[in-house]
């Protein structure tokens, strides 16, 4: 009699089940008695509340369908902030470093797989100094941030500012966006240098991915050693940092909140504004007083995202950058997409559609499908307009955070196509699609005849 042994999941469907689990449990920890304000174990509503705030939190998103620092207890404000860093790390990142820590072997072939496939990596040598270094990397720009962060809220908060600093570093640093000081976010330091320029500092650094600073320190800081997809990296954030600040500057000049404010001031929270864009969720200008320009340019900003492997989503800063190499080759009659020096094979370019497509076509579905959803006026206030339901759908598949007044508004029905997004947003269209495949033990390598359509 023969055993055939059962082959392991697929890395992709590994992936996604892993985040899956990561949310069942935190939103079962968020419906204790003892993680709620109110001390009572819900209705079935208040665990969709609570399974969407486990969701978000998880996929590092930072919408809320209630008040953080009012609705839940410092257990539920330990669990979200738990949530929240091993969403950022990755929970492949979190299963390494137990393998690593339980096993005197390592990490087998099939973890270091998952591993590559999770942080954007390409060698599945040297998985185990990767690891390390991105929670030792971690540790310390948290730290460090927490450090500064203190130096504002103890004495704006007391001891409790400690706990802030903390808090709010590995949320800013996560790229989720999550605060705990009240339901205005940040804007009562939208002109404190010290406090804008650190949360944007560690929104940049989390949104750059473990893979770029890791090439950053083996090459010393020296740009010209620095491989091909980290100056991609560093040049389109500056480019998407600076062209974003500078618009928003001229959108936003006459912001009623700007009132009294000099050019410093607008200037910083221009740059917060185009920071917290790139998917990080913290405002110091509520979202919904923007300009419909600013409006656009937010929703812009948050659709591409951050960057490839990083803390943060979008459909990523690469995949942008060659869409748009892509279109000015065809538009030049090239049939190589080349950037600087070096071609791009155009299955990458390939991909790199199928991904901006899917996030398209779920961001439409899912803003129609709301739209549909919800009434058009609530207490005679138009708060489901087209742009702000728009504006949802995208910061929730961009898992950014950023919201104009709308989460707390809506049905549980929404809030279900919301969690959807933010899942689909942190694992990966591409990923979870893999994951949805069968595998087959073979496959005939046969071609379609070829034949043209006409385009354009």
């Amino acid at each position: 009699m023969k055993f055939r042994i059962k082959p392991r999941m697929s890395v992709w469907r590994y992936l996604a089940l892993g985040y899956a689990l990561l949310i069942f449990v935190g939103s079962l920890l968020l419906m204790l008695p003892f993680a709620k304000q109110s001390g009572e174990w819900g209705t079935f509503f208040d665990y969709v509340d609570g399974l969407f705030v486990a969701t978000s939190a998880t996929c590092v998103t930072g919408l809320t369908p209630v008040i953080t620092a009012d609705h839940w207890t410092t257990f539920g404000h330990v669990v979200i902030i738990c949530l929240i860093q091993i969403g950022g790390l990755g929970f492949t990142t979190l299963v390494s470093i137990l393998f690593m820590a339980i096993r005197s072997k390592g990490l087998g072939l099939y973890e270091r797989t998952a591993m590559i496939q999770s942080v954007g990596g390409s060698k599945l040598t040297g998985v185990g100094t990767l690891v390390k270094r991105i929670l030792l990397g971690t540790l310390l720009f948290e730290f460090v941030g927490a450090l500064l962060l203190m130096i504002r809220f103890i004495p704006d908060f007391g001891p409790v500012g400690i706990w802030y600093g903390v808090f709010h570093s590995i949320s800013a640093f996560c790229n989720a966006g999550f605060d705990i000081i009240g339901p205005v976010s940040l804007v009562d330091y939208a002109r404190d240098p010290l406090v804008s320029i650190v949360i944007c500092a560690l929104i940049i650094i989390g949104g750059l991915g473990f893979c770029v600073w890791g090439d950053v320190v083996d090459c010393k800081c020296n740009p010209g050693k620095f491989s091909f997809y980290t100056r991609m990296a560093l040049i389109g954030t500056a480019a998407l940092l600076i062209a974003g600040t500078l618009l928003f500057l001229f959108f936003e000049w006459g912001n009623p909140n700007y009132e009294g404010y000099n050019f410093g001031d607008k200037l910083l929270c221009s740059f917060f504004n185009a920071t917290t864009a790139r998917t990080a969720g913290y405002f110091t200008t509520p979202p919904e007083s923007l300009s419909n320009s600013g409006t656009l340019l937010m929703i812009i900003l948050m659709f591409i995202g951050a960057c490839s492997g990083s803390t943060g989503g979008g459909v990523k800063v690469s995949t942008f950058t060659v869409i748009m190499m892509g279109m000015l080759s065809v538009m030049r009659g090239k049939k190589d997409i080349t950037i600087g020096k070096r071609r791009i094979d155009q299955s990458v370019l390939s991909q790199a559609l199928a991904i901006f497509v899917a996030y398209l076509v779920l961001t439409i579905t899912a803003t129609l499908l709301i739209n549909a959803i919800e009434p058009d006026k609530i207490n005679g206030e138009d708060f489901a307009s087209f742009s702000a339901v728009m504006f949802e759908t995208v910061s929730a598949i961009g898992t950014v955070g950023l919201t104009q007044a709308l989460t707390s508004e809506i049905s549980a029905v929404s809030e279900f196509i919301l969690i959807l997004l933010m899942y689909l947003g942190r694992v990966g269209i591409l990923t979870f699609a893999f994951a949805l495949k069968r595998q087959k033990k073979s496959e005939a390598a046969v071609r379609r005849p070829l034949d043209n359509v006409f385009i354009g």
